[in-house]
């Protein structure tokens, strides 16, 4: 691992839109400003695909079943998703980033990372162009932009979540490894819940506990994840803004408040991660031909079932008929299951798949 002082020092940026999907709909319609807003669908087995900062206040999250978020706050008003609008204000604002750099590595429809180390404004403070942007995006758009300034991705990602709404904070190669120690690993981007309970087992709750960590330990314990908790420990994060990267994958996880053995109630906390799925291939225009369920047991024992089928899914269903059949497979539980994963790989952009054309083939599971 190289240390700071045989790095070269980057300009990195990263931009996240605040509460993107409610706050297109709060602009669109005066009449939802200022009131509790969710995205998503407000049946009994609906989820929340975005929350406004009203409805934030009152404890609803993305993700979030729409029951438990109305349990919360009863003034909850829903709107179903306009994927097609979010896309296009999404367009736009890749625009305004392509006036500044071509180095844009998007991480989804309302985030990106920059690289302003040579810029086509020739703006040597990064945080001026930080400033430039987000106004722009105002200018544009009418929405509000946060914004993270620092010297690698991984700590550009955190300070954009310092002065959120519509602000901006920069980690310098001076604080970044004080601001680093001092932060709970739950906070760490890359850090989900089940890695940072694993983490606290071996008495790491903090970023200097990870630091007095070896590399062997960490990859003995951590796999692959390890060498990059070495490095983040230690504020360095060498991974460069990819403007060709390609997702390879789109999943999403939730570890349970308690153990579930109950197939039935196993099944059943599929659907919201199923969803969350689908959302983010509704946004993106994409689709996949694997599903994959991940089980992770009370042992922390874990076990993967796939299946590919010959075209792209078209539909949450077929993604949720497909993760309930490979997760009765492996049922009787070999023990009480603590959580559940749903991934869709062999992605494809639905816009330019031939085979969207053909007849949807059964999953034969």
């Amino acid at each position: 691992m190289n240390d700071m002082s045989s790095t070269p020092v980057r300009k990195i940026i990263h931009v996240d839109m605040d509460a993107f999907y409610a706050s297109v709909e709060q602009r669109d319609n005066p009449e939802l400003r200022g009131k509790p807003l969710a995205v998503g669908g407000s049946a009994a087995r609906g989820v929340v695909a975005a929350a406004s900062y009203e409805a934030r206040a009152f404890g609803v999250r993305s993700a979030m079943p729409s029951v438990t978020a109305k349990r919360k706050c009863p003034d909850l008003i829903f709107v179903p998703p306009r994927f097609d609008v979010y896309k296009a204000v999404s367009q736009q604002i890749r625009e305004i980033f392509a006036e500044y750099t071509p180095l844009i590595e998007p991480l989804s429809l309302d985030e990106a990372y920059l690289d302003v180390t040579e810029n086509l404004k020739g703006m040597e403070i990064a945080t001026e162009v930080a400033l430039e942007i987000r106004g722009r995006i105002k200018q544009v758009t009418g929405l509000n932009a946060s914004a993270g300034i620092s010297y690698n991705k991984f700590l550009a990602k955190m300070a954009s979540d310092l002065n959120k709404p519509n602000g901006q904070a920069v980690i310098t190669p001076k604080n970044g490894p004080a601001f680093v120690e001092a932060l709970p690993v739950g906070k760490f981007h890359g850090v989900g819940p089940a890695t940072a309970e694993r983490m606290r087992k071996y008495g790491i709750e903090t970023g200097l506990d990870l630091k007095a960590k070896s590399l062997a330990f960490l990859q003995e314990h951590f796999g692959k994840s390890g060498s990059y908790f070495y490095g983040i420990a230690r504020g360095i994060d060498e991974r460069q803004v990819r403007p060709d990267r390609i997702r390879k994958s789109v999943g999403a996880e939730d570890t349970f408040p308690e153990d579930i053995d109950d197939l039935d109630l196993a099944t059943a906390e599929l659907r919201p991660l199923a969803e969350k799925v689908w959302h983010y291939c509704e946004a993106s225009g994409i689709s996949g031909k694997t599903v994959t369920v991940k089980i992770k047991y009370s042992d922390f024992m874990q076990a993967t079932r796939s299946r590919t089928i010959p075209v792209p899914v078209a539909g949450l269903s077929e993604i949720l008929e497909a993760a309930s059949a490979l997760l009765a497979t492996v049922h009787p539980f070999r023990r009480p299951v603590r959580l559940l994963g749903v991934t869709l790989s062999s992605l494809t952009n639905e816009e330019t798949d031939d085979s969207r054309a053909q007849p949807q083939l059964d999953l034969g599971i």
